[in-house]
């Protein structure tokens, strides 16, 4: 079909995408995003929000059951686990219509169908009847997300073996499960089906879980899960995978030697792969990496006037990374004011319980940099509204510099991790250090108190510990 001119087309509308649109319309850009699926991406419709929805309810259940603790007899509970599930697809459908909401709102067109580049700046895009249009554009931001990494050699069936996609539509609750992926996602489902009453066991590589995250950190949530019933076995690989009708079997391969594993149900946590496939990077020459579309820190590929955020473009694939690429992006395509991505201050977050927050450097990460620190530990255990609301468990760790106290790290165990970890984001944004927290008067009681008492540990002034 003839072509048709846009002055900016967004690739995918996930985190990065839609907001990269929103931030380009308030600028004065005319913009049109291209969604093959829902608006919204992975990240709402089969991502971080309905996996929240899910674990919102394991952790109300386990509430309930602890209930007596605080006054109260429930008597007996059970389990609806369909109605679980319907409630988080209920959730990713009533925010996928509030990003609509935000497109109608910021004049921003949405395009139906799937995009392909060609050369001299133009986007072919088909839609779902194989009608095909071409678009001329002034700037393109590639925004077309990532997927899980399958298993080698085993296939998806959503029945018996998942991926993290498919097990948000399963309704039923597997007695027996192995989790292959001890990153966030596998985590978090590790949480929420143990909860339930799963059986659950966790095979990780490396040689701890949640490998990015401080080792302490990991360690205590480890004895905390194990402790709940949970399997862990780290430094250990799997092999001969395979279904036989309603049953998967396994072979869990470590040093110390074999373990034969079977059960109903296998979830796949391994990663993910970049959608980059099919959308014509290698006919306009855009440089990719292991996979994932090449940028700088101002968002550009190799191409002028290509621009590419979020998953698909490499790093820590988190919805807040692609969603602040996406500000920077639409910023510098509008020529505002240019503030590269600072990628060594985003924040990680798990949200089992105790959930696990962290920003900065790890101690492991000073140690092999060789940076002189001291550290600060904060025990929720001593921290008066932890111990009013029945949540104890875990502990603030900050890093400091040994020189001038500016904060290389905050690491944050603890059922409300999540929301504490903003305060250390933002005092490292501004290369501050720890006496500014601690001279910064904390509400009491609240958590956060736990964050400044770490910071005064590590200066050597503690105060309630």
């Amino acid at each position: 079909m003839a072509g048709q001119s846009k002055d900016l087309i967004i690739l995918g509308s996930g985190p990065g995408g839609y907001v990269a649109a929103v931030r380009a319309a308030q600028l004065g850009r005319t913009v049109s995003i291209i969604e093959r699926e829902a608006l919204g991406g992975v990240c709402l419709n089969w991502g971080c929000i309905p996996s929240k929805a899910l674990l919102r309810s394991a952790q109300l259940y386990n509430d309930i059951k602890h209930a007596s603790e605080f006054g109260f007899e429930t008597g007996k509970v059970t389990i609806d686990f369909p109605r679980i599930i319907e409630r988080s697809r209920e959730i990713a459908n009533k925010l996928s219509g509030g990003v609509n909401y935000l497109m109608r709102k910021g004049k921003i067109e949405v395009i139906s169908g799937n995009g392909t580049l060609e050369k001299g700046n133009k986007l072919v895009v088909t839609d779902s009847a194989h009608k095909s249009t071409t678009y001329d554009f002034k700037d393109i931001i590639i925004s077309t997300g990532a997927r899980p990494r399958p298993f080698p050699g085993v296939d998806v069936d959503g029945d018996v073996i998942h991926t993290s996609r498919t097990i948000l539509e399963n309704k039923r609750l597997p007695q027996k499960m192995l989790i292959i992926g001890a990153g966030a996602i596998g985590i978090e489902f590790a949480y929420f089906f143990s909860t339930l009453g799963t059986q659950v066991t966790v095979v990780e590589m490396a040689d701890q879980i949640l490998p990015v995250e401080d080792t302490e950190v990991s360690q205590t949530l480890e004895k905390i899960f194990v402790k709940n019933g949970m399997i862990i076995h780290t430094s250990t690989g799997v092999q001969d995978l395979k279904r036989t009708g309603k049953a998967v079997s396994a072979t869990l391969k470590s040093k110390t030697g074999e373990v034969k594993w079977s059960g109903d149900t296998c979830l796949v946590a391994i990663g993910i792969l970049p959608n980059t496939e099919n959308i014509g990077l290698d006919k306009v020459g855009i440089v990719t990496e292991r996979g994932f579309i090449k940028v700088d820190d101002l968002l550009r590929t190799n191409v002028p006037n290509h621009y590419s955020i979020g998953d698909v473009a490499g790093g820590v694939a988190l919805a807040h990374k692609a969603s602040h690429e996406g500000i920077i992006a639409a910023e510098v395509i509008a020529g505002k004011s240019k503030h590269p991505m600072k990628y060594d201050n985003i924040p990680g977050c798990t949200y089992c319980q105790p959930q696990v927050a962290s920003v900065g450097l790890t101690e492991r990460a000073c140690k092999e940099k060789g940076i002189k620190y001291r550290v600060g530990k904060m025990p929720f255990q001593a921290v008066g509204k932890a111990i009013a609301i029945g949540e104890q468990d875990g502990f603030v760790k900050v890093l400091i510099d040994d020189q001038v106290g500016e904060v290389l790290g905050v690491h944050i165990i603890h059922a409300e991790a999540t929301e504490l970890i903003s305060e250390a984001a933002i005092i490292r944004s501004h290369e501050g250090i720890a006496a500014s927290v601690v001279d910064t008067i904390h509400p009491h009681p609240t958590l956060s108190e736990a964050v400044m008492e770490a910071m005064a540990i590590a200066l050597g002034r503690p105060i309630n510990f």
